[in-house]
């Protein structure tokens, strides 16, 4: 009769070519991995980045790609001193497990008394400063002043009692006035840069015309649209609705942890996802090709309403398309798959990648000149803006 655990050697050797072949496969999966998760397929699952360059981007999912492919190899080589060692301390690999999950568990418990907000919205303290919004997510906090130092400077960002930027308090856009009105996100509102050197601010100084500055940082297209739909209603006169779409930005538009829009532009309020997995998705912003697809159309839609909503109002629609640095092939075939054949009036606008404020990636007041120059000619040709400002020209002339 065998002694008390005397059987255990016996089971542990049993045990171990089943922990070894698990082990090889695992080792296998991985290395299938980092094969089948070539440059296209990345291409098509994770977008073009507005943070980082292109050749950033790829050097870093190489990197990944490497690192997977080498973990994947090294398991095949020790599956056998591995399985030796799983098999040897069953119970010590019973703990390691345990404490992994609840380290996962305790993780999701603690960020949850966290409060996060979506990636798009930065700290709470950061400038310009925000507020909750229920429709849109979130909005500008209306009727103040604040101070950001960014590239070495401190700027203003005055707000009206609307939430517009504005020159300098007790300016307040007046709706009543001939009106552009400009919707987006942080290029268009000016991030980093004074308020003359906004490219609402430079249009409307080079057409006569009073500007409305209705974008919001780390808005998607549907948050600036949603936006627009609620503040166009108050403009008596509007003259021309400028719209921006960054392709480098798209990603943003897949969000679906705010407010946002699905398929025939319906609204659908923020999903509440777990905290370990919206970090995960942050470091590592996967997209199926069903997400892409969808946020394609419905990017599509956008643009569409938004050319739509200005046109009912008797207002010039520009979409312009900005892209920072010459257009690479990926970048060039999703602007493509958004707008081509949509019939949108679009104006592509590329400028220096070089032209960024120091120390950040928003384009800096050169970009933003060649920016405004470029919408303003434009506008010119449409008959709306011209006969405004022959009319704004012809009040300001001496009688």
């Amino acid at each position: 009769m065998p002694l008390p655990g005397h059987d255990r050697p016996v089971e542990q050797l049993a045990a171990r070519p089943a922990v070894e072949i698990a082990v090889s496969l695992a080792g296998v999966a991985l290395l299938a991995v980092a094969l089948l998760a070539n440059q296209g397929w990345l291409d098509r699952h994770f977008l073009p980045s507005f943070f980082l360059a292109r050749r950033t981007y790829v050097l870093l999912e190489t990197i990944a790609r490497c690192a997977i492919g080498g973990l994947g190899v090294s398991l095949i080589v020790v599956r056998a001193r591995l399985a030796r060692i799983l098999t040897q301390s069953p119970g010590r690999v019973v703990q390691v497990a345990v404490a992994a999950a609840l380290a996962l568990v305790a993780s999701e418990f603690v960020l949850r008394h966290v409060q996060l907000r979506p990636a798009e919205w930065l700290g709470r303290d950061q400038e310009p400063r925000r507020m909750a919004d229920a429709r849109l997510g979130w909005r500008f906090v209306p009727s103040r002043t604040g101070h950001g130092t960014i590239g070495g400077r401190t700027v203003d960002y005055a707000f009206d009692a609307a939430g517009y930027r504005v020159h300098r308090p007790g300016e307040p856009v007046d709706p009543e006035r001939p009106t552009i009105l400009f919707t987006g996100e942080s290029v268009m509102f000016g991030k980093a840069l004074t308020w003359d050197e906004s490219i609402p601010a430079q249009v409307g100084a080079m057409l006569g015309v009073q500007s409305a500055n209705l974008a919001v940082d780390g808005y998607g297209s549907d948050q600036a649209f949603l936006r627009l739909q609620a503040e166009l209603p108050h403009f008596q006169r509007p003259v021309a609705v400028v719209a921006i779409f960054v392709t480098t930005l798209f990603g943003r538009n897949l969000d679906d942890d705010r407010p946002h829009l699905g398929p025939g532009l319906t609204w659908l309020p923020g999903v509440a996802h777990g905290r370990v997995r919206s970090l995960v998705q942050l470091i590592a912003p996967y997209r199926s090709s069903d997400t892409v697809e969808r946020g394609v159309a419905v990017t599509r839609e956008v643009y569409d309403a938004v050319v739509k909503l200005a046109t009912a109002r008797g207002a010039t629609p520009l979409v312009l398309v900005l892209q920072v640095g010459p257009e690479d092939a990926v970048e060039q075939a999703l602007r493509r798959r958004i707008f081509d054949g949509a019939g949108l009036p679009g104006l592509l606008v590329e400028v220096d990648p070089t032209w960024r404020v120091p120390g950040d990636v928003h384009p800096d007041a050169r970009a933003a000149h060649a920016i405004a120059a470029a919408v303003a000619s434009r506008l010119r040709a449409s008959a709306t803006v011209t006969a405004t400002t022959m009319t704004a020209r012809s009040s300001r002339s001496p009688s």
